[in-house]
């Protein structure tokens, strides 16, 4: 059996290839619909959005004999009986943190006191602490900006670097492919949305960004001069460049993605830290998710936009035809020749040879006597 690196050598070499640009409409149909559901998801679900983002008030109850969530909704409820219920999520294993809307003040103290009092623990081990709802906007604006910001700048990046604005856009209908389909996991799953997550987002984008770059460096440098030639098409050398990459790619990947799985399930869905989770979620969907979009997206819609052009579509009809004249020649040549020398032969003979071959006597003419 082959191993994994011989296999990434044919596909670098091209004895062997996944057609990934003849079925780009295929894929990019598939990842229409996986879009389409994270946004369905997003639109009926919404996100969980903290307390950073939402304004309220959070008080942590720390070292609990009994870490549950329950003693925390009876005793908010007993104080603030018409309040939402709150966010209850255990911190740790012996930490409970517990996030309402905004507390009067003058009801703080009695929060405080309810809750040391159903998790039997003094007061001075419940914390409080208040965010207003005008920073919690603030919060929101600034993260928004800071993607839009980052969006636009990489594509002003990548249009200068590779001289190429199909280039540039496809990138960044990548990108915004990993920010559609994190978003949508993070409501699925209804994880909070805090500034960590945002901070997570944005990695994941520069991951992404990271990978469809190396990936296009390649199509760029196979497709150098392929239009004055006359062997190979540009899709082609765009599906030979993703093959040479592709290897590199999931590699890259998986040593990414293990460390960050072993946080997410480890450190934080067994210990509890809810900072680790936010991040660690965003990562973990984001690098498999940028995986994909810089092998089956990026790819397929720069070929995509590559296909329209004119130049392209000239170039792809002239080397389909120098290949049907090739293998004319190739299938009728040895056919033609042998007919050709044939008709050689014939004609010679009927001109200068008898019927053996033989070369005929002059004939002599009689002497008159």
């Amino acid at each position: 059996m082959p191993s994994f690196a011989a296999f990434g050598n044919d596909l670098y070499t091209g004895r062997r290839s996944f057609d990934f640009v003849e079925r780009r409409r295929r894929l990019l149909a598939i990842t229409g619909v996986v879009v389409l559901l994270a946004v369905l998801v997003l639109v009926v679900r919404g996100f969980n959005p903290g307390i950073e983002f939402t304004g309220g008030s959070e008080y942590r109850v720390s070292q609990v004999a009994d870490a549950s969530e329950d003693p925390a909704l009876e005793a908010v409820a007993e104080v603030l009986p018409d309040a939402q219920p709150p966010s209850v999520s255990v911190v740790g294993g012996d930490s409970v943190r517990i996030q309402t809307e905004a507390v009067p003040e003058d009801l703080t103290a009695d929060v405080v006191d309810a809750l040391a009092a159903a998790y039997d623990v003094d007061p001075s081990q419940v914390t409080s602490s208040f965010v207003g709802p005008v920073w919690g906007a603030d919060i929101t604006r600034q993260a928004l900006i800071g993607i839009g910001i980052f969006l636009v700048l990489v594509t002003g990046v990548i249009a200068v670097y590779f001289r190429d604005l199909a280039m540039a856009a496809a990138a960044l209908v990548a990108l915004i492919h990993d920010l559609v389909v994190t978003a949508g996991v993070y409501a699925l799953v209804g994880f909070e949305v805090t500034p960590a997550s945002v901070i997570g987002f944005l990695t994941i984008l520069g991951f992404s960004l990271y990978d469809t770059v190396v990936v296009f460096d390649k199509v760029r440098e196979q497709t150098a001069g392929v239009l004055q030639g006359s062997s190979r098409t540009y899709l082609e050398q765009i599906n030979l460049a993703v093959n040479q990459t592709v290897v590199r790619s999931i590699n890259t990947s998986v040593v990414a993605a293990l460390p960050v799985a072993s946080i997410l399930f480890i450190g934080a869905l067994l210990l509890g830290a809810g900072t680790l989770r936010d991040v660690s979620l965003a990562l973990f969907v984001g690098t498999l998710a940028g995986t994909y979009s810089s092998i089956f997206v990026a790819p397929a819609i720069l070929a995509e936009v590559k296909s329209r052009d004119d130049r392209v579509r000239a170039h792809t009809e002239q080397v389909r035809a120098h290949r049907r004249e090739e293998a004319r020649l190739a299938a009728e040549g040895p056919a033609e020749g042998t007919a050709a020398l044939a008709t050689a032969g014939g004609g010679a003979g009927a001109a200068g040879e008898g019927p053996r071959g033989q070369r005929p006597q002059p004939r002599r003419g009689r002497r008159r006597g």
